[in-house]
């Protein structure tokens, strides 16, 4: 038995290597790619690059932690504790990434015409800073005393100079906060918002492409609501591959706080966390496979400085979106500038348009 048992150990901890090099190495190719590509830097691909952030952290920090618990050292308590709180910082550093990706969404569907007046690089830069102070609030609240160290010193006669356990995630924290707290406050709730604001982004899309208000001059607007709407699907895509692959572990933990008594096949608790961990390596290959832009990028990189072709500088690249706070709605008579905003792409730096046209072509909303 202690012989199957050493098997599935090894077995977990060598799929956690894995994990872990393809977890820091994809994501890494992901912050390069927008780094390089001028293309990629709008506020999404900020959100992105958050999350990718922490999922390097995941990769670098939270599994090397995961296999220290998973064989259970023997260490301080608080040093145990500060552990499982830095996985619980970056687990809540990418709901709210993945909640901000999907507001971000629904604002260029729902208001594409003063998107980028209401949405400017400052206000997102303020909005990542906001996610990730939250993210260290909700994670690091065990370290303020909601954790188990009062069961601890009563299973060992309230001596605070024995405060060695063996370093596991039940050993330190609370079940009460996981559930109560974590789950029902800071999981569940941004993970149900999400599926409403994508839900409400492909019935906009879609209404919008069905729509016949646009009977001269249809083309650019759908060509910017399908670019819209395939990017939505693999954004919603990597949401559902995020609660598919952390709900699993939430179910066990609350099937520990409501049934103590109830047995939990340690198999099991190996797969649910293998998922948990394996979402962080995931994301690169969603975006290498449903965007095109990360695919040219990625491509580009690895033929650049790893098979050590010349390849064009991809830093040169202008945006090749085009923004419906660019195009004219079909009742306003358009200038010649504005038709050849419309006929070309998004010019690299918005202020080559005058203000007096921006203000012009703000008015209308085609909506």
């Amino acid at each position: 038995m202690s012989g199957g048992l050493f098997s599935e150990q090894s077995l977990y901890i060598g799929m956690e290597v894995l994990i872990a090099v393809a977890s820091v190495v994809g994501n890494v190719m992901v912050v390069w790619a927008v780094k390089i590509n001028k293309s990629l830097r709008d506020t999404t691909f900020c959100f992105i690059v958050s999350l990718a952030l922490a999922d390097i952290a995941v990769g670098a920090l939270v599994i090397p932690l995961a296999i220290m618990m998973s064989i259970g050292l023997q260490t301080h308590f608080y040093s145990c504790l500060l552990g499982a709180c830095t996985v619980l910082v970056l687990t809540q550093s990418s709901i709210l990434a993945l909640l901000a990706i999907a507001i971000d969404r629904y604002l260029r569907v729902k208001i594409p015409t003063r998107y980028k007046r209401v949405v400017t690089p400052r206000r997102a830069g303020i909005a990542v800073v906001i996610c990730w102070t939250v993210a260290f609030i909700v994670g690091l609240t065990p370290m303020l005393g909601w954790n188990n160290l009062n069961n601890h010193l009563q299973q060992t006669n309230n001596s605070n100079s024995n405060l060695i356990i063996t370093c596991l995630f039940e050993n330190v924290i609370s079940m009460d906060y996981m559930v109560y707290f974590n789950f029902f406050g800071w999981v569940l709730p941004p993970l149900l918002l999400m599926l409403v604001i994508y839900a409400e982004i492909f019935y906009m899309i879609h209404k919008q492409l069905n729509s016949k208000k646009f009977t001269s001059n249809h083309t650019d607007p759908n060509k910017y609501y399908d670019k819209e709407l395939n990017l939505a699907k693999s954004l919603a895509l990597v949401l559902f591959l995020f609660a598919i692959s952390w709900l699993p572990l939430h179910i066990i933990n609350c099937i520990s706080l409501f049934c103590p008594d109830c047995q939990k096949p340690i198999v099991l608790i190996y797969i649910a966390i293998f998922l948990t961990h394996g979402n962080s390596a995931v994301n690169p290959i969603v975006y290498a496979f449903r965007i095109k832009k990360f695919r040219t990028a990625f491509q580009k990189i690895w033929q650049q400085y790893f098979c050590c072709r010349d390849t064009s500088g991809l830093e040169i690249q202008p945006s090749d979106r085009k923004d419906m706070s660019h195009m004219e709605p079909v009742q306003a008579a358009p200038t010649q500038p504005t038709q050849k905003e419309v006929v070309h792409s998004d010019p690299p730096e918005p202020q080559q348009s005058p203000p007096e046209q921006q203000q012009q072509n703000h008015s209308t909303e085609p909506l």
